[in-house]
């Protein structure tokens, strides 16, 4: 698959829906960022029951990107907070793995998830992004995101202070 003009297919790879045999590959690209880095707050791995789960539960906003067969990034959406009034509104989580960045496969990976969300009527896309994760920042505002808060030193991860940094876009004028 070659890159589309808008972008949103990647050079030489393939976004499609997650699938349950996907589960150790998500598996070690996720665990691998939550071990090695401070993009995410949390110390708790993720296990391949628990990708499978998410699968199942999020088949319609969960999709990898794949070269040559091998799973290189996944994103993936879900509620924002709970209660009907945020109902509109979701907060999405990607990951790429360091070979795979920088070919077009995040943008490809954003621009399916934009679109199934606004397809299925949410109106806007949270990121919450680390301090730590400049680069995270950098992307978002590439496609569209705005920081709209950020929240001083409110995660801590190997003795570090992290500030949270909010950004949206809207995605549908509704």
């Amino acid at each position: 698959m070659t890159q589309a003009a808008d972008g949103s297919a990647p050079m030489g790879g393939a976004i499609r829906p997650a699938e349950p045999r996907d589960a150790a590959a998500l598996a070690d690209l996720w665990n691998g960022m939550i071990r090695d880095s401070l993009s995410t707050f949390t110390t708790d791995e993720k296990t391949q029951a628990e990708i499978t789960a998410l699968i199942a539960t999020r088949a319609d906003a969960f999709w990898v990107a794949e070269a040559a067969g091998e799973v290189l990034g996944f994103v993936t959406y879900g509620s924002f907070r709970s209660g009907p009034g945020y109902a509109a509104t979701v907060e999405h989580s990607i990951v790429l793995s360091a070979a795979a960045q920088g070919q077009g496969l995040g943008r490809g990976l954003m621009t399916r998830a934009e679109e199934a969300a606004a397809a299925q009527g949410h109106h806007v896309m949270v990121a919450a992004i680390s301090s730590a994760n400049p680069g995270a920042v950098i992307f978002h505002e590439k496609l569209g995101f705005a920081q709209v808060g950020r929240m001083p030193e409110v995660g801590r991860k190997h003795s570090k202070w992290l500030d949270l940094i909010l950004m949206q876009k809207t995605l549908t004028a509704s």
